[in-house]
């Protein structure tokens, strides 16, 4: 099973390799992971990066947790 963020309004969605609980946990925590990014010098993990480019995107959109059978 693999978990990933629908954005509603766009029905546009992206699958970051990791689990459900991390996407709810970027999702919920948005504002404070733009600020660790900043001030990171080594980067986040890739599944954080992806997620968040894609909350980005999508700010002011309808964004949900989703799944798929690999």
């Amino acid at each position: 099973m693999q978990y990933g963020y629908k954005c509603e309004d766009c029905e546009v969605a992206v699958f970051p390799t990791t689990t459900r609980s991390e996407l709810a946990w970027l999702k919920d925590r948005t504002h404070v992971v733009r600020e660790v990014a900043k001030h990171s010098g080594g980067g986040l993990d890739s599944w954080m990066m992806e997620g968040l480019d894609f909350l980005n995107d999508h700010v002011g959109h309808s964004i949900v947790l989703v799944s798929r059978r690999s």
